[in-house]
Order: C-alpha cells, then sequence, then structure tokens
C-alpha cells in the first residue's frame, strides 16, 4: 500500500509541475545570432564558425528547477563557439557510410578515402522513442526530453587526456555544427542540418587501429567477442586491461557501461591463442547531474531507478555506477582479486595526476569552464584520491556472486573448499592441460560460485570437508558431463547444486549435493552475447 501510495504522489507532482505539454520542445535553431543564421541560409560557404546554444530549450524558471533540478541546464544553454562541419573538405573528404543511432541519439557513420569511419552523433538528444506510441502524444514526453539537461553535453571533451595518461585507447571528439540544408547530407539533409555533434573517430574495425592499440590486429564489438569467447578454448578478455577501464569510467562518474559501449582491439599471441582488449566508447553520461530537484531526488532512491547518481566529490554509490554493466560486467572480470583491483586503482592514481586533471578539464569550451571547470577539477582530483576505496567496494560488488563460465570445448571444474573461509577454483583446458582460470574466493566476500560448461564433455570435481562453505551451482550444459561431489559442509542446507539434463549426465553426489537436473534442455542456458 506504501509503495502504492508513493507512486500516487509521485504522479501527482509530475502533473501539478509540469503542466500541458509544449508543442514545440526544441529551439528552432541552435545558432545564437540570427544574421549569422541568415548568412548560412543564403551563403553558407562564408561562414566557418558560429556560436550556437546546443540546448537553449533547457532554460527553465525556479519553479520548475526546484521540482525537476537545475542538472547541467547553465552548460545547455552556454554560448559556444564552434567550427561549421564541411563533410566534403574535413579529413580529406567524407562520404555518409550509414545512419546509426539509438532511440535518442541521431547518428551518422562517415568514411574517408582510406576506409577510416567516423561518427557523427547529436550533441543533444530526443529519448521519444524508448516512450510507447500513446504517452509520445502526451506530456510526458517532454518531462523525458527535460531530464536530458542531467547530461553534460561536453563531457566526453574532457575524457581523452585521463584515457590517455591511462594507456586506455579512446577517440578525440570534437564539437562541430552542420549548416542547415546541408547539400553535403543527401536524403539526410532534412533530418541532420541545423543541429550540434560530436565527430570523433570509430573505433570499430582493422582500418582504424591507432598507434595506442599497440600491434592490434583487429576490432570487433562486444557481441562477436563474445561469442568468440564461448565458442573457442583459445580466446580470452583481458580482464585487466578491462578493468582498469571500468575504474576510470567509475572515476568519471560513466554510469552507462553497458557491452554496447565497447569495442575490443584484437591481439594474436605466439602461443596462437587470441587476447581481447577494451575500447570504451559514447561518454554521453559521465559528469552526470541529477539529484538536485524533489522529483529526480525521489527517482533516484535505492528502492527506484538508483543508477541516476550524480557525479561529486565523493563516491557515493558505487553501485549505482554497476547497475548497466552488470551483464559484462559478470563475464568480463570474473579473475580478478581485490589486490589486482587496488593495484589497477593505484596505478591510476600515480598516472592521472593534477596536471592530466587541469589538462581534461581545460578541454571545455571557455564558457563552460567559466561555469564547472574548477568544480569539475576539484571533483576528479577527490575521487581520484579515494579511487582505491571506490575500486575496493566495486570489487565487494561483483564477488558477492561469480561466473566462472567455460567454453564450447572441453574443459575441467576443479573446486577444492580448503578451510571454512577458502574455496579454490580452477579451469583446465582438457586439450593441454592448460589452467585458463584459477582463483580463490572467500565465504566473508562470496556468497555464491556459478559454473557454466556450456558444451563439450565437462568434467567437474568438487572437494574438501568443511564446517562452513560457499554455495557452488554447476550447469552443465550440453555434452557428456561427468560431475563428482566429494564435498562435505557441515550444517542446514546443501551447498553444491546440480543443474544439468538428466540424460548425457554422470553425476556421483554426495551428502551435499541437491540434484536439480532435469528432461528439459533449457536447464543449462546461459545468455552469451546479452543483445
Amino acid at each position: 500500500m506504501k509503495k502504492n501510495l508513493w507512486k500516487i504522489q509521485l504522479w501527482l507532482l509530475i502533473i501539478l509541475s509540469t503542466g500541458c505539454a509544449r508543442k514545440n520542445f526544441f529551439a528552432k535553431t541552435p545558432v545564437v545570432d540570427n544574421a549569422v543564421y541568415q548568412q548560412l541560409l543564403t551563403a553558407p560557404k562564408t561562414v566557418d564558425s558560429v556560436t550556437v546554444k546546443a540546448g537553449a530549450h533547457y532554460k527553465r524558471g525556479f519553479i520548475h528547477r526546484l521540482f525537476w533540478g537545475q542538472h547541467h541546464r547553465p552548460l545547455w544553454d552556454a554560448p559556444v563557439t564552434v567550427p561549421v562541419l564541411d563533410i566534403a573538405k574535413v579529413h580529406g573528404g567524407l562520404s555518409i557510410e550509414k545512419q546509426g543511432g539509438g532511440q535518442q541519439t541521431n547518428s551518422l557513420t562517415l568514411i574517408d578515402k582510406d576506409n577510416f569511419t567516423y561518427a557523427l552523433r547529436s550533441l543533444d538528444k530526443d529519448p521519444k522513442g524508448i516512450l510507447p506510441k500513446f504517452w509520445q502524444k502526451t506530456f510526458v514526453v517532454n518531462v523525458i526530453r527535460d531530464q536530458i539537461s542531467a547530461i553534460n553535453p561536453y563531457a566526453a571533451l574532457a575524457v581523452p587526456p585521463l584515457a590517455r595518461a591511462a594507456s586506455i585507447p579512446h577517440s578525440s571528439p570534437r564539437i562541430v555544427y552542420l549548416p542547415p540544408n546541408d547539400s553535403n547530407l543527401g536524403e539526410y539533409k532534412e533530418e541532420y542540418s541545423d543541429r550540434v555533434y560530436l565527430l570523433e573517430e570509430k573505433l570499430n574495425d582493422e582500418n582504424t587501429i591507432t598507434p595506442l592499440m599497440g600491434d592490434a590486429v583487429d576490432i570487433d564489438g562486444s557481441g562477436t567477442v563474445l561469442n568468440n569467447r564461448y565458442s573457442r578454448d583459445d580466446v580470452f578478455i583481458d580482464q585487466l586491461a578491462f578493468g582498469k577501464a571500468r575504474l576510470l569510467d567509475i572515476l568519471i562518474h560513466d554510469w552507462d557501461r553497458h557491452e554496447g559501449q565497447w569495442e575490443w582491439a584484437q591481439y594474436n599471441l605466439e602461443n596462437g591463442e587470441r587476447v581481447y582488449r577494451p575500447i570504451p566508447k559514447d561518454r554521453d553520461n559521465a559528469f552526470y547531474r541529477f539529484q538536485d530537484g524533489i522529483i529526480p531526488w525521489i527517482f533516484s532512491r535505492n528502492w527506484a531507478i538508483r543508477k541516476f547518481e550524480s557525479f561529486d566529490d565523493e563516491f557515493n554509490d558505487v553501485f549505482a555506477l554497476t547497475i548497466n554493466s552488470e551483464f559484462i560486467d559478470k563475464r568480463a572480470l570474473s579473475e580478478l582479486t581485490r589486490h589486482q583491483f587496488d593495484s589497477l586503482a593505484q596505478e591510476l592514481q600515480k598516472v592521472i595526476t593534477d596536471e592530466v586533471i587541469e589538462e581534461a578539464v581545460s578541454q571545455y569550451p571557455d564558457s563552460v569552464y567559466k561555469l564547472v571547470g574548477e568544480t569539475t577539477k576539484r571533483k576528479l582530483i577527490n575521487r581520484r584520491n579515494h579511487l582505491r576505496e571506490a575500486a575496493a567496494e566495486f570489487y565487494e560488488i561483483l564477488a558477492k556472486e561469480v561466473l566462472v563460465v567455460g567454453t564450447e570445448q572441453e574443459e575441467a571444474f576443479e573446486v577444492k573448499r580448503l578451510n571454512d573461509e577458502e574455496t579454490e577454483v580452477t579451469v583446465r583446458r582438457k586439450s593441454d592441460d592448460k589452467v585458463v582460470y584459477h582463483r580463490t574466493f572467500f565465504r566473508s566476500e562470496t556468497d555464491l560460485i556459478t559454473l557454466h560448461g556450456l558444451a563439450g564433455d565437462d568434467k567437474f570435481e568438487i572437494s574438501g570437508n568443511v564446517k562452513k562453505g560457499i554455495k557452488i551451482k554447476i550447469y552443465g550444459g550440453r555434452g557428456e558431463d561427468e560431475i563428482k561431489d566429494e564435498s562435505r559442509v557441515r550444517g542446514w542446507g546443501k551447498k553444491t547444486w546440480v543443474y544439468d539434463t538428466i540424460n548425457g549426465t554422470e553425476l556421483k553426489a554426495g551428502p551435499d549435493t541437491k540434484d536439480k537436473r532435469t528432461h528439459d534442455v533449457r536447464v543449462h542456458a546461459f545468455d552469451r552475447e546479452g543483445f
């Protein structure tokens, strides 16, 4: 009842503070000077730069800001001088390869004469597409649109110096403006003209490998990487590299790091194996500011939409920064120990100096720097200084429930309950007995370890006689699996649960085994790609 009462109160606040829907939500043009705009209409080639306001339509009065928040409205309304983009000339001349973007961002993929690709992504967003059609015709669409003001439109400009210092591959975005009726846009002229964009390298194939990627041979998306990782036993993800990249995300408060926000550089090793290292992209939500209005504050409580945490001097809620990334984090960080996370945090603290932070924030346009430059710098320095504590909290979140996943090839999983506190998990590749996974878990940190064999004739052995232990779930997967549980954990409840098909599985159960086998092959389904 109380939960429903909260919902009623929330909707009353929305109705009372929003009023009728605005028919024309967005500004007619981002160009500030009307005389310059008229010149762009009649003689666009004579104008090489313009002063724009990326989102003057987000400016609101006191009452609106009291209920819905100040957010980053002053940045959207700040006058910024940017170059007028001539697609036919920039980077030796670009052509449109395809239209992209999701439900909020207008995006074009551009390509140069050497097949190097670039992304042209609208700075402003329109989240109308995420709503059901009925709500798109109501005031709700303008409520959602208004909350785009929580995004810092210039955050992406500050990230490259930080990533470069950390030796993390990155693009180098810049702000540009496309003039009205731009003939270079062809069929996209009406939709894409007269807007402000981020133009950046699109690091997504072998043609876009940069020197920072070293001897990489190709670049793949997360779907391909995960599919390869689980199909072959000689493909790996560099989990230390991904851990460092994720700590940088946490430093800059980029909460939207799902699997679609990554590309991966591919490296061929001398032993014939392949390893992937991460390339982060799309920094739309770095330095996010949301919780400064009555309604956003309520919506961002832990019981509501917790991920909408604001960038602050402190790491107020590390868990909020991991909600959207849970899928990829569980699959690409399961090997890392507390010590390794701490070492990565110390490494970042060492290389991201005050000077690097100053360089990063100085990438803001002058008018933006005057508004938030010093506060952004202060927050980054404070967060860097406490990054080890944030890394420890991130580790503890990940350590609660851990996935240990094999491949479609044959592996041997060995679980040893060493004592009441420690449980050792080792995975060997059957083809050559090479250890491909090893980690010791602690009962004080981990509640559940889930093993997935996926396919192939896998072998699982669990041993150890202890008073207390971590719960183990085993999903054998397709193939003729052999599962032997010789462990014993005294106390209430069985600690080894086996999920597999009855046919094709040889189970030697012990006193601590809970047999959850079935005839339904869906019992061992595993989401490999998350798309």
